[in-house]
């Protein structure tokens, strides 16, 4: 299989960021890389990019950087409540899930990508808990939230 040595100009998950050479299969440089000009064949006038792709992405490393520790601070100030219906015995209709805290996060005014709310298993328990939400691959924050009942709890049996 033949093999091609490209220079990023993008950053590519799960492949490299700007600036990175990398090698990758001459179908996904030839197909994917090169017409959306997300790299380059790597040649020796493209390597004198390298030092000016280098500065970028230090600069964009060090703004998404202090936009999550701002973030992360914003975050902690916040505190959100569930209110959910409840049957005998207080036991919960349905779950709270990921996409659920992600609508409170932004009806209180703060943007994050769903995905990056690391709640793996959907609450189905009523009281406090804590969701880890990883704002930049060195800030992560928890967020305490509650999840009430709206109606009054039925003992089973009353």
């Amino acid at each position: 299989m033949a093999h091609h040595e490209v220079l990023l100009l993008k950053p590519v998950e799960d492949l490299g960021a700007e600036g990175d050479q990398v090698k990758v299969r001459a179908g996904y440089a030839r197909n994917y890389l090169l017409p959306r000009a997300i790299a380059v064949p790597l040649t020796s006038s493209n390597r004198k990019q390298i030092e000016a792709l280098k500065k970028r992405r230090a600069e964009r490393e060090m703004q998404e950087l202090s936009g999550a520790q701002a973030m992360a601070g914003r975050i902690e100030k916040i505190h959100i409540a569930f209110a959910v219906k409840t049957g005998e015995g207080g036991k919960m209709f349905g779950a709270v899930t990921a996409n659920d805290i992600h609508e409170k996060l932004v009806q209180a005014g703060l943007e994050i990508e769903k995905r990056k709310i690391l709640l793996h298993i959907p609450v189905k328990a009523l009281g406090q808990h804590t969701v880890k939400i990883k704002l930049h691959a060195d800030v992560s924050v928890d967020l305490n939230f509650d999840v009430v009942s709206e109606n009054p709890i039925v003992q089973p049996g009353s």
